[in-house]
């Protein structure tokens, strides 16, 4: 199975669901903080690839849902100089595969990366949007970072 570095949210209860599902599918987690992480724009375009600069950006980061920063406004040049002074605008997760590179958790991608059935994906339902936005931990960790 693969060997998958996973850049994720600390707390985040998605990227732990995410984790688990990959981990029971045999693969190797290597888990590193996104927040933490000493980012720079070379070294996160390529988890963009042909995407359109607003899919980039996760939409539950607190300045985007306040609207301080409206992703569809925004070019790639000044899209990766946010991000890097804030990773909590980063789609989450990023996911590094051999020479292969992900952003978000889009059931079909994963599985084409891992040279996987979407089948086994897809039976797990919705991975990428926070369907806990409203539990404590998670909206006190958003908070926390902003």
């Amino acid at each position: 199975m693969a060997v998958i570095t996973f850049f994720e949210k600390p707390g985040c209860i998605n990227n732990a669901r995410q984790k688990k599902m990959l981990k029971n599918a045999g693969h190797q987690l290597i888990e590193r903080d996104l927040l933490a992480e000493p980012w720079s724009a070379g070294r996160l375009r390529p988890f963009f690839k042909s995407l359109r600069v607003a899919e980039w950006f996760n939409r539950s980061a607190p300045r985007i849902k306040s609207g301080e920063i409206i992703p569809e406004r925004i070019d790639a040049d000044s899209a990766l100089k946010l991000m890097v002074q804030d990773p909590l605008l980063i789609r989450r997760p990023l996911m590094v595969s051999g020479s292969l590179y992900l952003s978000g958790f889009d059931p079909d991608e994963v599985a084409a990366m891992l040279g996987m059935a979407a089948e086994e994906l897809l039976a797990a339902g919705d991975l990428e949007t926070c369907v806990q936005i409203t539990d404590h931990a998670c909206r006190a960790a958003e908070e926390k970072r902003a």
